[in-house]
């Protein structure tokens, strides 16, 4: 079972080090993380453990631990925010995507799913492409939905290597150039292929992607 735990610290060298050495003794694998400086110069720390058995133990040693503020344990972000769908693409298309996207996983999410939605409207083959890698980095990405009217180039060796490296689906919408020959679905309505991406991650829909794989629908 996977814990999120959450910590508040002054802004020093060394604070992290220590804090990951206190997991590693009480047996804990550190699955995710994150972390960033604030305004008033001091450090969040986020993290998604498995196996710890004794969580007070982690709360009570993290808090006596020099330089550290405040520290909570809780859900996961997995557990909470669910699946992501990422929408990139034009502003037009990315919102009627959207539109989609969140009726369809609103649904879902009444009966228990939790999936979320992303969207980013970008324009230039090397700014699309470039996000387009960046999907593999980001945490619990599912699927990844390409929405606008004309892309390839850089923008498909893109998705042939995100698809090589990862288990992530890309639908993207009809459109001209070479991106709808590498992906696994093209959707000519915007609106269709955002309830059509929530129904591909969604465990409480009956779609599957493979049935259709290299089709426009």
């Amino acid at each position: 079972m996977e814990i999120g735990l959450t910590l508040i610290a002054h802004n020093r060298v060394g604070t992290l080090h220590r804090v990951t050495g206190i997991i590693s003794k009480l047996g804990g694998n550190i699955t995710y993380t994150q972390q960033f400086i604030r305004n008033d110069d001091t450090g969040l720390i986020y993290m998604e453990i498995e196996n710890i058995e004794d969580k007070d133990n982690l709360l009570n040693t993290l808090k006596n631990l020099e330089g550290i503020i405040e520290v909570e344990i809780h859900s996961t972000l997995k557990k909470i925010f669910g699946k992501r769908i990422i929408i990139i693409g034009g502003g037009a298309q990315v919102s009627q995507v959207a539109l989609g996207a969140i009726i369809e996983a609103d649904r879902h999410n009444i009966r228990g799913e939790r999936i979320s939605i992303d969207t980013i409207p970008i324009v230039g083959e090397e700014n699309l492409a470039n996000a387009v890698l960046s999907v593999e980095k980001l945490p619990r990405v599912g699927l990844l939905v390409l929405a606008g009217s004309l892309m390839g180039g850089k923008i498909t060796e893109a998705i042939k290597r995100l698809k090589e490296r990862t288990g992530i689906y890309v639908i993207s919408l009809k459109m001209f150039g070479s991106v709808p020959k590498v992906v696994d679905l093209v959707v000519t309505d915007p609106v269709q292929a955002g309830v059509i991406a929530v129904m591909t991650v969604a465990e409480t829909a009956k779609f599957d992607i493979n049935k259709v794989r290299g089709k426009v629908i």
